[in-house]
This record gives C-alpha cells, sequence and structure tokens, in this order.
C-alpha cells in the first residue's frame, strides 16, 4: 500500500463508529487474513466479568469486514460490499482480551470473476474468537456480497 494510503485498520477505524467506540486494535489485515484484538475494557463487560456478547459480535463482525476491505478495496469503485447475514457461536467463556482472526471462505479471484459475470457474488467469511490463552470463545461465519454499483 503506498505511504500516502490509510492502512485497512485506519480506514475502519475511521469509518465505523463502533470499531472506535470498542477501541478495535487492527493487528494484522491482508487478502489472506485479518486480525483485530478487543481489549479488555469494564465498560463493555457482561454479568460475568467478560466481554459482553454485543462488543464480541462486534470485534468478529469487524475483523471480516477488514478482510474484505482488503480483499476486494480495488473493486469498491464498481461495488459495494455489504453483510448479508451473520451466524455466532459462543463456545467458552470470553475473559480479558479477545482476538477475533478472519479467513476468506472463498478464493477472492472466484468472487471477482462472478463480479466480472455481471453477477452479485456472495461468499463467506469465517471468524475464530479467541482468549490469550488460545482458547476458541465463539466462531462466526459472515456472508457478504459485492453490490454492484450500476
Amino acid at each position: 500500500m503506498p505511504e500516502n494510503q490509510p492502512s485497512v485498520g485506519e480506514m475502519m477505524s475511521a469509518t465505523v463508529p463502533m470499531a472506535r467506540t470498542l477501541n478495535l486494535e487492527f493487528v494484522e489485515t491482508s487478502s489472506a487474513r485479518a486480525v483485530v484484538r478487543l481489549p479488555d475494557q469494564a465498560d463493555y463487560h457482561n454479568h460475568v466479568g467478560g466481554p459482553h456478547a454485543g462488543a464480541m459480535f462486534t470485534l468478529g463482525e469487524s475483523a471480516s469486514g477488514a478482510i474484505v476491505l482488503a480483499a476486494f478495496g480495488d473493486q469498491l469503485s464498481r461495488a459495494v460490499p455489504l453483510a448479508v447475514s451473520a451466524e455466532i457461536g459462543y463456545r467458552k467463556l470470553a475473559m480479558g482480551v479477545v482476538t477475533a482472526t478472519a479467513e476468506l471462505g472463498r478464493p477472492a479471484a472466484e468472487v471477482v470473476a462472478e463480479l466480472d459475470a455481471g453477477e452479485r457474488p456472495e461468499f463467506p467469511v469465517k471468524v475464530a474468537l479467541t482468549r490469550e490463552d488460545g482458547a476458541v470463545t465463539g466462531e462466526m461465519t459472515i456472508v457478504w456480497t459485492l453490490r454492484p454499483s450500476s
């Protein structure tokens, strides 16, 4: 990315108010994967002292948006990325810092080929939510689309 271009994390923080509200940290953002951290913040705890389910959902959805932007940012002049659906499963109690790691569920080239063919492609993004000890506390699948602009 050229020096004068903001990073994906900077763009997400600038354009997604919830990312700023939760103080999300964009650790890694590439077309291969995105890693985003939710710091441990008492204001966003639930009744058992861990991050609220809504904060964890926002963390995972933000990681998925970061990889979508990294993988398809060059398509923004002709398509708008939109989340179509999301599913989350909470597996273990999350406490402390939680990290979301997102990966595309289909090759980006396939998605772009469908867009080139005049279709509105859909593709899943898989997200693992983990504690600092590596335990998976949740898993998400967010289905995204690239809606053609015209």
